[in-house]
């Protein structure tokens, strides 16, 4: 018999059931004997021993259901050292022993593979597939839930358009990504943004300004902005810098910051739409669909042949196994110097630097 051990953790986004669905059907089809445990919420369940035993027919009709049918949570630690580290790794080898477990699967993005590469490190047998829809996970071409997103924020500016068109005005498209620009990129490139900020890529106010202002003289009322959360000006805009100081926001982000400042010195109405937790929600696109039961099988097949430590990635088109040790802790980051960014910027779409 074998024992296999399932959770999903992180953020939740379209697909993770899709994934599970693609694990489950294949070991069942693969093994006479097979038990899948799934726990709750993420890493909190492995650690307070919260599971339950799946059966085949909860596997059935989930690869249309966005979100996870396991629940998901965030683990507030990623190494040992931390406050409480040792402990919680200590309670979730103790509830993977007593299950006698063969296998832990693991769904999730950059924390979830830190802890997954970690408990790999403390000999238990991991097996991770990558999911977020950042797509920045080193190890991989693509994780799924990007491409659902995309598709989301794609429709966003769609819409955007007819409105920003009608009233002749400025919009600005906050899109999920602290940290790196693929959605932002992608999402912006499809919806025709005429400006795209990215972490990766430090932006001028004084660009942003001449675009704009360029545009309205070519007869162009209105221009859109793909902006991402984790977008930031360059260290020598001191103009910017000076009008953050004397108008704090109350936000995070960049956003509201950028617009109100755009305002005044475009003398345009400037408007601020957040999709939010849209872009994480609702069913997985046909790709996603494909691609998280492609590796999904194939996690399968490696739980089969015991490779263990591995992510499920895809490399040149094809499922593959990454070791988990080098994918944790690393950040797949968009290239300035990229195609994607110089043919973006060969039609005339600017990115502020």
């Amino acid at each position: 018999m074998k024992k296999i051990g399932m959770l999903t953790s992180g953020g939740d986004c379209q697909a993770l059931n899709a994934a599970m669905r693609g694990v489950a059907k294949a070991l069942y089809s693969k093994i006479d004997d097979v038990v899948i445990y799934g726990f709750e919420n993420g890493y909190k369940g492995l650690v307070n021993g919260e599971y339950r035993k799946l059966k085949p027919k909860d596997f059935s009709g989930i690869l249309t259901v966005g979100g996870t049918i396991l629940g998901t949570s965030r683990l507030p630690f990623k190494t040992l050292s931390e406050p409480g580290g040792k402990e919680t790794v200590e309670k979730m080898k103790k509830t993977y022993s007593e299950l006698k477990l063969d296998c832990l699967i693991v769904l999730g993005g950059n924390g979830t593979h830190k802890t997954a590469n970690l408990l790999s490190k403390e000999g238990l047998n991991v097996i991770s597939l990558p999911k977020t829809i950042d797509n920045d996970i080193w190890g991989t071409d693509m994780t799924f839930g990007f491409q659902s997103a995309v598709d989301i924020v794609t429709n966003v500016f769609d819409c955007i358009h007819t409105t920003a068109a009608s009233h002749g005005r400025v919009f600005i498209v906050e899109v999920m990504g602290h940290k790196v620009g693929w959605l932002t990129l992608h999402s912006g490139l499809a919806g025709g943004a005429d400006i795209i900020l990215i972490p990766e890529i430090p932006f001028s106010t004084d660009k942003l300004i001449k675009t704009i202002n360029k545009r309205e003289e070519e007869g162009k009322s209105f221009t859109i902005l793909a902006v991402a959360e984790g977008a930031k000006a360059k260290k020598s805009d001191k103009s910017f810098e000076e009008y953050c100081k004397k108008n704090p926001s109350n936000y995070e982000t960049v956003t509201y910051s950028l617009a109100s400042f755009l305002q005044e010195k475009t003398k345009k109405e400037v408007r601020v739409t957040v999709p939010g937790h849209m872009q994480r929600g609702g069913i997985p696109c046909s790709y996603d669909r494909v691609l998280s039961t492609s590796l999904g099988a194939t996690a399968a097949e490696l739980i089969i042949n015991k490779q263990y430590g591995n992510m499920v990635g895809l490399v040149n088109g094809r499922p593959f196994p990454v070791p988990l040790s080098e994918v944790a802790g690393k950040l797949k980051e968009v290239d300035p110097e990229s195609a994607l960014v110089r043919s973006s910027k060969a039609m005339g779409i600017s990115f502020g630097d």
